[in-house]
């Protein structure tokens, strides 16, 4: 009876520590993600308020009796801000497309065709990676130059249709599909592109999922590269544009009208990674594992 007793004692002992570490444990995933979505809730607010009551409020408040959507019309009537978004549309779709076709050709290559040196040359490959962008953008701006592709789309895109990871990262994804699959094509006299297509492609369909999502999103956010080699307002992208908008747009004071221009920006890739959050975990959880 008394070890009973003590056994429940025990057993009541470790479901109230377990209680109370996951209260510890969710108390400070909820103040990380107030301290997260902080940024985004105070530039939603602040796009929502007047001209005026923001710059009557001596303390800034959390809240608003008054919204507006005032601001979101200046968005698009002060400024070009549609003509910016469907460049930037124009660049990302069309960038994306050409790195995922140079990505999968040059991955199956390294994965799955024999070659002399095709390890040396990819161990070099990987090589590039060390190099900081930056250190190449003198190089490109002064090719791209003398190719007469300044203020040109072909310009921004050119510079961008490859990326050492997302070859690495998906040649790693190949690499994991087994060759028996690739012998049993030969011998039904399938192709490389075929096999390629109907074998490789839909196997490793999270991945690619993946690199398309984090590449769009790194086009979307482009600055360096598309500020240098553009000067002509017709391409303009919004990340460039946002400058624009502040400097002969707004103005440098209206602070609510620029918070709507950055919320209509960021809308799509806060919608597109909600929507695709678990493909890109999965994604580069595979890319990552061998076996």
């Amino acid at each position: 009876m008394q070890k009973k007793t003590d056994f429940d004692k025990i057993e009541r002992a470790v479901r109230v520590r377990g209680i109370l570490a996951n209260t510890v444990l969710y108390v400070l995933l909820t103040l990380w993600a107030v301290m997260v979505l902080f940024p985004f809730y105070w530039m939603i607010l602040t796009s929502v308020k007047s001209y005026g009551a923001y710059n009557s409020e001596y303390i800034p408040q959390l809240y608003t009796l008054a919204p507006t959507l005032g601001n979101y019309i200046d968005a698009f009537t002060a400024v070009p801000l549609a003509r910016y978004l469907l460049n930037t549309l124009i660049f990302t779709a069309a960038t994306t497309g050409l790195m995922l076709l140079v990505t999968v050709l040059a991955a199956f290559g390294f994965a799955r065709l024999s070659f002399r040196g095709r390890d040396l040359v990819f161990t070099l490959f990987l090589a590039l990676m060390m190099i900081p962008s930056e250190l190449v953008v003198i190089t490109n701006y002064v090719t791209i130059t003398n190719w007469g592709l300044r203020n040109s789309f072909a310009g921004l895109i050119l510079p961008s249709v490859t990326s050492v990871f997302y070859i690495y990262l998906l040649r790693e994804n190949f690499a994991q599909v087994p060759d028996e699959l690739y012998y049993a094509a030969k011998v039904d006299g399938t192709s490389d592109f075929k096999y390629l297509w109907k074998v490789m492609l839909p196997i490793c369909r999270p991945t690619l999922v993946t690199i398309t999502i984090l590449k769009a999103i790194e086009c979307w956010n482009s600055y360096v590269w598309p500020r240098l080699i553009t000067d002509n307002e017709a391409y303009y992208l919004v990340s460039g544009g946002i400058q624009s908008i502040r400097e002969n747009g707004f103005g440098r004071e209206n602070i609510p009208a620029m918070m709507a221009a950055v919320v209509v920006i960021s809308l799509p890739l806060i919608v597109l990674f909600l929507i695709f959050r678990n493909k890109i975990m999965e994604g580069v959880s595979r890319g990552g594992t061998k076996g």
